[in-house]
């Protein structure tokens, strides 16, 4: 018969592992400032600071408009770009999300 307190230690260990694994889901909001200016604000559902992750601002074929990193403060400004265009918040393989320019308002 198992030891019930090594089935309690395992399934906790394993809860704890799957809700770590889901808890860094990336977060972004852009705002259209109305002055000609975007804002992007980021972060992860864990709390956890995008400081220094990668930001790439795109045209409707794909093309590179800008490319930085978020500030300190979890913080993107830009100029808004003519036209169509995305805001690709790119912290790493399987943790990137797109915002159409579309989807962006004041």
């Amino acid at each position: 018969m198992p030891n019930p307190l090594l089935l309690t230690a395992s399934t906790l260990a394993l809860s704890l592992g799957a809700t770590s694994a889901l808890a860094h889901t990336p977060l972004i909001a852009c705002y259209d400032n109305g002055d000609g200016t975007v804002l992007c604000e980021g972060g992860f559902s864990d709390g956890s600071s995008a400081a220094g992750v990668a930001i790439v601002v795109m045209d409707a074929q794909d093309n590179v408009v800008l490319e930085g990193e978020m500030s300190e403060y979890s913080e993107f400004e830009f100029d808004k770009p003519d036209g169509d265009y995305k805001v690709v918040f790119d912290a790493g393989p399987g943790h990137d999300v797109e915002i159409a320019g579309s989807d962006i308002v004041e």
